[in-house]
């Protein structure tokens, strides 16, 4: 049990943390993500106007067809291309990528070249 608080109290202290050393604007807005075990989710906010500009996961019928299962790399990459895709058409070029308590591997790695490669700039 107190494991289990003291890895909460971790993810939610990491998540602060990194929060706050974002460096964004009007000019660039976030691109938060969200893992679970068997999805992944993507979008991209305006925190001065409050409204979300682009969004997409492993739910949407688009990205269901190219992956198998939602929870592993090859899922997030395809996330990373279509977050990139939707946000170039909203006239987002450059966010800043905010990766919320998850480590920048495996999953969060992905999305995130798989973004870049597309042309979104962070």
């Amino acid at each position: 049990m107190r494991h289990e608080k003291r890895i909460g109290r971790q993810r939610e202290r990491r998540a602060v943390r990194v929060r706050n050393r974002l460096k964004h604007d009007a000019t660039r807005p976030r691109l938060s993500i969200f893992r679970s075990h068997k999805h992944t989710y993507a979008q991209i906010i305006d925190d001065l106007a409050g409204r979300t500009l682009a969004a997409t996961s492993t739910l949407d019928k688009e990205v269901r067809a190219q992956v198998r299962s939602g929870g592993n790399k090859t899922a997030a990459a395809a996330i990373g291309k279509a977050i990139a895709a939707r946000a170039i058409a909203a006239g987002v070029k450059e966010v800043v990528f905010d990766r919320r308590q998850y480590k920048y591997h495996g999953r969060v790695a992905a999305l995130a070249d798989a973004a870049r490669e597309a042309g979104l700039m962070f």
